[in-house]
């Protein structure tokens, strides 16, 4: 990966449960944009405010740069229940105007955009694993909001390998040390054992130079 890459030309709109990465990518140095916006996380749940907020963010990104990349997945990340043919990039289409250019992280969700499916097949071995992000674990009220107990009970049993949050930014440890209350009520609140698979930002670093746009 060139070390030259920059995003100085550019303003990012992402998911507000990827906030812990981009950030991090922030204070590192790699995501130099202009601006980085975020929608509230676990949205979702309710596709018509996930849209709401993805356009207002990208109205206001269009002040700071002629560039944006969403963050965002094309499969799992807005599903419309009123109209199964809007997708989320229908919904960035009517953002787009001479001068602009948007793009999409070319993704499914938050999951793929840390480890694609083959990377977490891998890390499976074959059982059946609930992964989240560290972002599933510190923005959980947003991320499940309105699950009761039951709801988590028609959900989790079925991932019998356990829950595993893909960690590219030390999170798990730190929080455990800080906040060990909050994983074990959210282990028991899955009825999941919770551990923490330590993976690159490579991946996410690649998507994000990928959803560049190549004229320059």
């Amino acid at each position: 990966m060139s070390n030259n890459v920059t995003f100085q030309d550019y303003a990012v709109v992402s998911c507000g449960v990827l906030r812990p990465e981009l950030n991090y990518l922030k204070k590192s140095g790699f995501l130099d944009a202009k601006k980085v916006l975020f929608t509230t996380p676990g949205l979702h749940q309710d596709s018509l405010e996930l849209e709401r907020q993805l356009l207002k963010q990208l109205e206001v990104a269009k002040k700071y740069a002629k560039k944006i990349i969403v963050v965002y997945g094309g499969t799992y990340c807005y599903v419309n229940m009123q109209d199964s043919y809007r997708t989320i990039d229908k919904v960035i289409d009517e953002m787009r105007e001479e001068g602009y250019y948007i793009a999409r992280t070319q993704v499914q969700n938050c999951i793929d955009l840390l480890a694609s499916e083959e990377e977490r097949d891998k890390i499976a071995q074959g059982s059946k694993i609930w992964f989240g992000t560290p972002g599933w674990l510190k923005y959980r009220d947003h991320v499940f909001k309105g699950w009761d107990r039951a709801h988590a009970n028609e959900n989790f049993p079925q991932y019998t390998g356990g829950a595993m949050i893909l960690d590219a930014i030390d999170f798990f440890s730190k929080y455990m040390e800080e906040k060990p209350e909050e994983i074990l009520d959210f282990s028991d609140w899955t009825s999941l054992p919770l551990d923490a698979q330590k993976v690159s930002l490579e991946r996410i670093k690649q998507v994000l130079i990928e959803a560049m746009d190549s004229n320059g």
